[in-house]
Parts: structure tokens; sequence; C-alpha cells
């Protein structure tokens, strides 16, 4: 999966943190509603303009992220 595809970092968006391209939705929202128990059918119920491809895309870049923290510690 190319998480570029699904996920932008821009500066004068949400400050600078990762959103689904196009929106506002920040991978932490996405990330924290799952984390929260709403399932991917209520999450995309919720937001239409989600697809199971950015839920994914969200999770492969905090699953990236955390293999790159463990490594640096």
């Amino acid at each position: 999966m190319n998480i570029n595809d699904y996920i932008e970092i821009k500066p004068d968006k949400r400050f600078g943190k990762p959103v689904l391209k196009g929106m506002r939705i920040s991978v932490v929202d996405v990330l924290n509603w799952l984390a929260n128990g709403m399932t991917r059918e209520e999450i995309i119920y919720d937001y239409p303009e989600i697809s199971n491809e950015h839920i994914n895309a969200c999770l492969f870049f905090a699953a990236d992220r955390e293999g790159h923290m463990g490594k640096a510690s």
C-alpha cells in the first residue's frame, strides 16, 4: 500500500499533522475512533468520504511510525 495516496502532511492543515488526503480528518481521529470501539462500517457511515483503504492507510501509517520509533530507542 502506498500511504501517500491516502495521507498527506501540510503545514497549513491541522497544524501539520497527517490527514486524509483532501480532507481535514486526521490519522489520529481515525485511530481514536477505532480505539474507542467504532467499527469500520460505523466510521464510513458517519463519514462517507472515508473508505476502507483510508482506514487501512491510517493503521499502516501508525504501525510504520511505531516501527521506526521502536528502532530509534
